[in-house]
C-alpha cells in the first residue's frame, strides 16, 4: 500500500489512491453503514433545496460517486451542479450516475484544498469527505466555503462526527457497530470498514457548527444527528431563513 498521506498538504487528507481503493463497490454497504440513511440524506437534501425554486449553481466538495449531488440534482431540478473530487475512479462512478443530466454537470479533478472551479455558488453540500482533514484545514475549508457563497448561499455537510467526550464517542461507536450488525454486516465487512476509518479526523458536531459562525456565516446549527451521523448548516446570510420560512 502507497503512502496513505501526501505529506506536502496542511491538514492532507488520504491520498487519490488511497480513495480510489475503495472506489469499487463503494455505494454497495452505504445504506448498511449508515443506520439513518434516508433522513441522513434527505435532511442534507431538504436544507439545500430550502427556499430555492429557480436556477441555482451547486458545488458538492468531496462528491465521490455522485450520489449527495444526484439527489440533490433530483430535487433543484435547474441547478447547475459542480462535482470536486481528487479520486479519479470516484469521478467515473459519478459520471455514470449522473450520465442522464447531460450538460448540468461539470467534473473537478481536485482536492477540497486545491483551487476550486471558477464563480461563485449557491449551494455548497459535502457528504462524509471533510472528516478527512484536521481541524485546522476545516476551519480554513469554511472560511473558504463562506467567501465563494453567493448572498442567500448556504452550505450543508452531512458528515460522520465524533463524540464532544470519549465516554460520549466510544459510546456513538457502540451503537454504531450494535446498528450495523443488525442491519447484516458481517465481522469481516465491520473490519474493512473499520480500515477505512483509520485515517479519518472526525471532530464534534458543536466544534464545528461554531466554526462555521467563526468563519462567518450569519447562522449555523446542527438539523439532523445519530450516533455517529450528523448533517449542520451554514447560512451565509441571517435573511435567508426568514425568506425560506
Amino acid at each position: 500500500m502507497t503512502a496513505p498521506f501526501d505529506t506536502t498538504a496542511e491538514g492532507a487528507a488520504p491520498s487519490a489512491g488511497w480513495y480510489d481503493r475503495w472506489s469499487t463497490g463503494y455505494d454497495d454497504q452505504r445504506r448498511q453503514l449508515i443506520p439513518p440513511f434516508d433522513a441522513f440524506y434527505g435532511t442534507a437534501v431538504e436544507v439545500a433545496a430550502l427556499g430555492r425554486g429557480g436556477p441555482a449553481r451547486v458545488l458538492d466538495l468531496g462528491a465521490g460517486t455522485g450520489l449527495l449531488s444526484a439527489a440533490v440534482a433530483d430535487a433543484l431540478p435547474q441547478a447547475e451542479l459542480v462535482l470536486l473530487d481528487e479520486a479519479p475512479g470516484m469521478l467515473e462512478q459519478a459520471r455514470t450516475r449522473l450520465a442522464d443530466l447531460g450538460d448540468r454537470v461539470t467534473y473537478a479533478l481536485a482536492s477540497m484544498q486545491d483551487p476550486w472551479p471558477a464563480g461563485d455558488y449557491d449551494v455548497v453540500v459535502s457528504s462524509l469527505a471533510i472528516h478527512h482533514l484536521d481541524d485546522d484545514a476545516k476551519r480554513a475549508l469554511f472560511r473558504r466555503v463562506r467567501e465563494r457563497l453567493r448572498p442567500g448561499g448556504v452550505f450543508v455537510n452531512a458528515e460522520q462526527i465524533a463524540g464532544p467526550t470519549p465516554a460520549v464517542d466510544a459510546l456513538n461507536v457502540e451503537r454504531w457497530g450494535a446498528q450495523i450488525a443488525a442491519a447484516g454486516i458481517t465481522p469481516q465487512q465491520r473490519a474493512e470498514a473499520d480500515a477505512r476509518m483509520a485515517l479519518d479526523r472526525p471532530a464534534p458536531v458543536e466544534d464545528q457548527v461554531r466554526w462555521l459562525r467563526e468563519a462567518g456565516f450569519a447562522e449555523a446549527d446542527c438539523v439532523f444527528k445519530q450516533w455517529r451521523f450528523a448533517v449542520y448548516a451554514g447560512w451565509r446570510d441571517a435573511a435567508t431563513l426568514a425568506v425560506a420560512a
